[in-house]
């Protein structure tokens, strides 16, 4: 466990356009306002499309990661995450999570990592920046280099 005592900035409100990509549409509110950390408590959305992380095939090994993906269409959706800065790429590395209902489909639901989505009617989101520790995002080689957030100067924590 790694923890830090994190400093509040600005709280800035989005809403995306119809027809916007989320993750362009989250790098431009972020560009605009400048924004290199922060985390998003929450946001609704409607998205026409959606890739989440998943498999309807049996894993060879459970504990590894699941890097394919299942494509969603017509959802609604419930979701957060972090925002960290890249330095070596100069950009923010959004992770987010959603949990999304299938609208022809009773609602079933799927919730997972969103890889990206296409805004259909909405999205609103709060984005909480963080102006202290540093923020980052650094593989961990003991763990099939999945990308972690590590806070403080050296992206560290404590």
């Amino acid at each position: 466990m790694r923890s830090h005592d994190l400093t509040p900035g600005r709280m800035i409100g989005v809403v995306f356009d119809h027809g916007d990509d989320f993750f362009t549409a989250l790098t431009d509110a972020c560009r605009t306002h400048n924004i290199r950390q922060g985390y998003i408590p929450m946001f609704i959305a409607g998205l026409s499309q959606a890739k989440l992380v998943g498999t309807c095939q049996r894993l060879d090994n459970p504990d590894a990661p699941v890097w394919s993906h299942v494509d969603l269409t017509n959802i609604e959706a419930l979701g957060g995450g972090t925002i960290a800065w890249d330095d070596t790429t100069g950009t923010i590395t959004p992770h987010i999570h959603l949990t999304v209902g299938l609208k022809e489909h009773s609602a079933t639901a799927h919730t997972s990592h969103l890889l990206n989505a296409t805004v259909q009617f909405l999205t609103e989101m709060l984005i909480i920046e963080v102006t202290a520790p540093t923020m980052h995002r650094l593989p961990n080689p003991n763990l099939y280099d999945v990308p972690q957030l590590h806070l403080g100067p050296t992206g560290h924590g404590n």
